[in-house]
């Protein structure tokens, strides 16, 4: 699997930026045995293991950190997928919120005005 030239560059972002602020991590991230074709074959295949389709950006992060710093990870093998990337939608004032479909149907209820007493009241009466 040829993983996308988007979904390279954001997963080495991420690391070497994490490498940047963890100095253990930094050590991590240098070793010989470890590299990024491999860390996104690492990733295919933990994401193959778990059945589903989507993840948060961060779940992914996660798994390529792990494959940094677990020892016992070796070479994984290639996965043949295809991964999309899409970055979340910015929400701002300007933008209407899609409009809920409203229910048409009515209840037709006969409202029958209350009728007046025949007896008209005088001062006397209250």
């Amino acid at each position: 699997m040829k993983a996308s030239e988007n979904f390279k560059t954001a997963i080495e972002n991420y690391l070497n930026q994490t490498a940047l602020a963890d100095a253990v991590f930094a050590k991590d991230f240098s070793k010989e045995s470890k590299n990024l074709e491999s860390c996104l074959n690492y990733i295919f295949g933990e994401v193959k293991k778990t059945g589903l389709c989507a993840f948060d950006n961060q779940e992914i992060f996660d798994m390529a950190v792990k494959y940094y710093t677990d020892d016992s990870i070796g070479q994984p093998q290639p996965v043949n997928c295809r991964v999309a990337l899409k970055e979340p939608a910015v929400a701002d004032l300007f933008t209407s919120a899609p409009k809920a479909v409203q229910n048409t149907a009515v209840a037709k209820t006969a409202v029958t005005a209350p009728k007046p007493e025949s007896k008209t009241l005088t001062l006397f009466d209250l």
